[in-house]
Parts: C-alpha cells; sequence; structure tokens
C-alpha cells in the first residue's frame, strides 16, 4: 500500500524570537517559540498579560516582524518578504479582527467593510457590493449606511469580523474579539467564529476568558514568551453541531450541580418528608348535658 502524505502545516514558527529594548533593557517578548498549526484547527491562545499572546498573534498576521527564528506559511518562509509582499498576503489569505475594532469613524459601516478589498485594486460599485453580501450574512444589511459610532459593541465587533472576512481568507486571527463586550454580545460573537470554524477556516484567538476554550479544539498557553502548554479538546458533537454551553450560563450551571448535591443528600431527603396529618375524628359531638 502506498504510505499517506504527510499533511503540511498552514503555519509552522521555528525558534521565533522578538525582542524589545536594547542592551541589559532589553526584553524578550518571545522566546524561541516553536508552533505548527494545520489548516482548520480553532486554537486558543491563553495567558497572563506580557506572556506574548498578542506579539506572536501580531507576527503571524504580518504586522511585525520577528528578530529570529523562521516563519513558514503554506510551505514557504515569510521573513524575507518585503513590507508590500506582507500586505499583498494579508489581503488574501489572512483576516484580522481587533479587540478594539478599528473602525474608521468618519466612514459608514459598509465602507468600512469594503476597505481591504481597494488593495486588490477592485472598483469601488464592486467593492460595495461585495461588502453588502457579507454584512448580509451578519444580519447587518440594514445598518449599511450607519456610522460606527450609532452602533452597539456588539455590532461594531460583528462589522470588524465582517471586514475580515470580505476577502474570504482562510487564516482568521483573533484578538481578545469579545474583549470589549458584556456576556451575551460575547455569546453571538463566539457562535459566529464557531460557524466560520465549521467551514473550514483557520482560527486563531487570543484572549483571557477560559470559558472561550469550549469554542476551540486546541489550548495553547503561555508564560514569559513561551509556550507552556499545547492541548487537543476533545469536542462533543450532536446533530452535526457542536454542544455549547451559553457564556452567561457557566455561572447558573455551577449553582444548579450544587443545588442538586444539597437535594440529595441524605438530611435533604428527611427534611422533605411529608408530615402526617393528624387525622380528624368523625365521630358527632356529645350533646352538652343540661
Amino acid at each position: 500500500m502506498p504510505t499517506a502524505r504527510k499533511k503540511t502545516p498552514v503555519i509552522e514558527l521555528k525558534k521565533l524570537t522578538k525582542r524589545y529594548g536594547l542592551g541589559d533593557a532589553a526584553l524578550s517578548a518571545l522566546d524561541e517559540v516553536d508552533l505548527k498549526i494545520s489548516q482548520g484547527e480553532f486554537i486558543a491562545i491563553m495567558g497572563p498579560s506580557g506572556c506574548g499572546k498578542t506579539t506572536l498573534l501580531n507576527i503571524i498576521g504580518l504586522l511585525d516582524r520577528a528578530d529570529d527564528g523562521d516563519y513558514i506559511l503554506d510551505g514557504k518562509s515569510v521573513e524575507s518578504l518585503s513590507s508590500a509582499q506582507h500586505a499583498h498576503i494579508r489581503s488574501n489569505q489572512i483576516g484580522i479582527v481587533f479587540q478594539s475594532f478599528n473602525l474608521i469613524n468618519r466612514l459608514p459601516v459598509l465602507e468600512n467593510v469594503a476597505l481591504p478589498l481597494t488593495y486588490k485594486g477592485m472598483r469601488r460599485l464592486k467593492r460595495l457590493e461585495r461588502a453588502s453580501e457579507v454584512l448580509k450574512q451578519f444580519h447587518l444589511q440594514e445598518r449599511e449606511y450607519y456610522m460606527p459610532w450609532q452602533l452597539s459593541g456588539g455590532q461594531m465587533q460583528r462589522v470588524a469580523i465582517a471586514r475580515a472576512l470580505v476577502n474570504d481568507p482562510s487564516i482568521i486571527l483573533a484578538d481578545e474579539p469579545t474583549g470589549n463586550l458584556d456576556s451575551r454580545s460575547s455569546h453571538v460573537i463566539m457562535e459566529e467564529l464557531s460557524e466560520l470554524h465549521k467551514k473550514g477556516n483557520t482560527i486563531i484567538m487570543v484572549t483571557h476568558n477560559p470559558n472561550l476554550t469550549s469554542y476551540a479544539s486546541r489550548v495553547i498557553k503561555m508564560l514569559d514568551g513561551k509556550i507552556a502548554s499545547d492541548r487537543r479538546i476533545d469536542i462533543n458533537v450532536k446533530d452535526e453541531g457542536v454542544v455549547k454551553i451559553p457564556l452567561n450560563r457557566h455561572l447558573s450551571q455551577e449553582k444548579v450541580e450544587r443545588e442538586k448535591k444539597t437535594t440529595d443528600s441524605p438530611a435533604s431527603r428527611r427534611s422533605k418528608k411529608t408530615p402526617k396529618k393528624t387525622a380528624k375524628s368523625t365521630k358527632p359531638k356529645k350533646a352538652a348535658k343540661k
């Protein structure tokens, strides 16, 4: 039988190092990081502030460069490419969702989403038509001509995701995508990212929220510029979909479990027994003697 070909990682980092500062004041944001990411993975990167999460995401998204090591994308090293070549790769292959949305306040929603298409030299009408199609997928077609400051936080983040997807990228990078949102909006955003993952997109997400790891197929924890742990997560599949607990339901679920344990205890069962009712006498009362 022929030997099966080994699948080439879509992203491979070898001894990647990034330093800030000079001399004795130099700080290693990334310290010889080795990492392989396959097409279609949903990766959550966690760790304390300053551990190198965002720096790693910026280098993967070609927004920053490493000082040492190699970054291989689709089997080709990108370290020696020019800034213009990096921009070309970003416009065709990588979509980036920022925590602070990074929408341009003087442009309406439609033009914000269409903006990445300008780097492809696409005509204005064609850009706007494509942006409108993507906004419909996120049920934002009625907000096309709103200004960003007229939207809620959840709507702005959905616009930011639509902008990241307008080029049909295969890789989506999300830096704290729910960091500025309430639990309800966070759940909506994560369900949308989950749907993109099911369609085959590779998603790499930086987060501080451990609840969001329920959406990931792999969790990487960083510490002091290094990968401290890297584990895959078994995802339960039911009715051809991924079973998820809504973000705002985790605490209530724990409360239910605690109440269940209390209810099942022997003391609780004894206290729940219905007290015996005293039977009322059915005998007629004797008439009082005169």
